[in-house]
């Protein structure tokens, strides 16, 4: 036996509706073109790592230039971070990436969702990414150690 009340009327609308439509992001990254990151050779490698996961990040297909230099701007603080951390610089950075869709639940609050990756085109961008990153990579200079 079906539940108690009125049949439900198909041409009912729902009324709380969002008026704001949602943005879908590219799931395997941004792969357009974005700034360097001005003055990259002066930063610590942990600093150049964490912007070019920004500036390949799904999110990064948003950006305008207010963001990029938001981002360079934000990249100092990070610098910063590495060199000395504190709370306070932390509270800050978290507060700016926050803004530009650094955790899901950012991502939930501003409305933006994954679309669908492509088949076999992340591990393509990866290996590209990593190719890029070989002159600079640190990786490259570690040596095994072998029994003698």
């Amino acid at each position: 036996m079906a539940g108690t009340g009125p049949v439900p009327n198909p041409q009912r609308r729902r009324r709380n509706e969002d008026p704001v439509p949602g943005t879908v992001l590219p799931a395997d990254g941004y792969t357009g073109p974005s700034p360097d990151l001005p003055g990259g050779h002066d930063y610590d490698t942990r600093t150049l790592s964490w912007y070019e996961t920004w500036r390949y990040s799904p999110q990064a297909a948003t950006f305008l230039a207010t963001d990029w230099q938001r981002l360079h701007m934000l990249a100092q603080l990070v610098e910063q971070y590495w060199q000395e951390p504190k709370k306070e610089l932390l509270s800050e950075i978290r507060l700016n990436e926050a803004a530009i869709g650094g955790t899901a639940a950012d991502r939930m609050r501003l409305r933006w969702s994954l679309g669908q990756a492509e088949v076999g085109k992340g591990a393509a961008r990866a290996a590209e990414r990593a190719a890029a990153r070989r002159g600079d990579d640190p990786r490259r200079r570690l040596r095994a150690v072998g029994e003698e």
